[in-house]
């Protein structure tokens, strides 16, 4: 069988809100440039994502240089944001997590706001390198994550969701397949491989650049969104709970933490190394 390649590469500027498909991008020790740096928090200083929010699937976040981001959605006028200055910090709760961060413009949380119906501020990361260390169950002393819900990157198959979806053509909820790949939100998509062959990897390289494969990923309510409409199904939990549980964790993709940096490429040679 030839050598797997890299498919696609996706990031998303703001945590939650659509992704953005590119033909290469610079990988840092926190995970790809430009990837979820920035969130929404509410009332609460607690992370907002699509969990909460689905219609957070139908706004985008377009980077620009120096790590400031574009947001747009249907029907609305563009509105350009730039990283906040240096200034006072809000502890923000993801998960078990508190995290430092900063507020952006006041403008870019009435957007966020009016389009969501409910208080929500955006926030950013202004130090990917200590802010936030990764779980030391699976991470190594120094090692950090940006906004992601707990790795630094994310990587999925296609062959393997070729197959899950053949599945879900198989259960009680055909209609709601085949999905895309984008219910998953990965960074990494691979091209290739053999069903679920991501399983047994311990450690790959794309293009130049090492990677640990730290755990499979367990999904959430967040899959069975529906990323252009932002209706809700059952699937693919449905099927995973069949055929991709471990104890209660329904798996598909594997997170990844960089063991270098670099820029990876769409095309790339994708090789198990460990």
């Amino acid at each position: 069988m030839s050598t797997p390649v890299l498919g696609a590469v996706r990031i998303h500027p703001v945590k939650s809100l659509a992704a953005c498909v590119t033909d290469e991008a610079a990988v840092e020790p926190w995970g790809l440039d430009g990837d979820r740096r920035w969130t929404l928090i509410d009332r609460d200083d607690r992370v907002v994502t699509q969990r909460q929010q689905p219609r957070m699937a139908l706004l985008s976040a377009d980077p620009l240089p120096g790590g400031g981001v574009v947001l747009s959605a249907h029907g609305s006028a563009p509105l350009e944001v730039a990283v906040p200055g240096p200034g006072p910090t809000v502890v923000a709760t993801l998960f078990r997590n508190k995290i430092e961060v900063v507020e952006a413009d006041p403008a870019a949380h009435d957007w966020f706001t009016a389009r969501l119906g409910a208080e929500v501020r955006l926030v950013h990361l202004d130090e990917p390198s200590h802010r936030r260390p990764l779980d030391p169950e699976f991470g190594r002393p120094g090692e950090t994550v940006s906004f992601a819900d707990g790795f630094p990157l994310l990587l999925t198959a296609n062959a393997s969701l070729d197959a899950l979806n053949t599945l879900v053509a198989q259960g009680d909820r055909p209609e709601e397949g085949p999905l895309p790949m984008d219910r998953f939100r990965p960074n990494l998509v691979v091209d290739g491989t053999e069903p679920w062959a991501e399983d047994g990897w311990g450690r790959i390289s794309v293009g130049e650049v090492a990677f640990r494969v730290a755990k499979p990923c367990a999904r959430c309510v967040v899959t069975t969104t529906d990323q252009r409409t932002a209706e809700r199904g059952r699937e693919p939990l449905r099927t995973l709970a069949r055929h991709r549980r471990t104890g209660k964790d329904l798996l598909f993709g594997q997170n990844l933490v960089p063991e270098g940096t670099g820029v990876i490429r769409v095309g790339d040679p994708v090789r198990v190394i460990g």
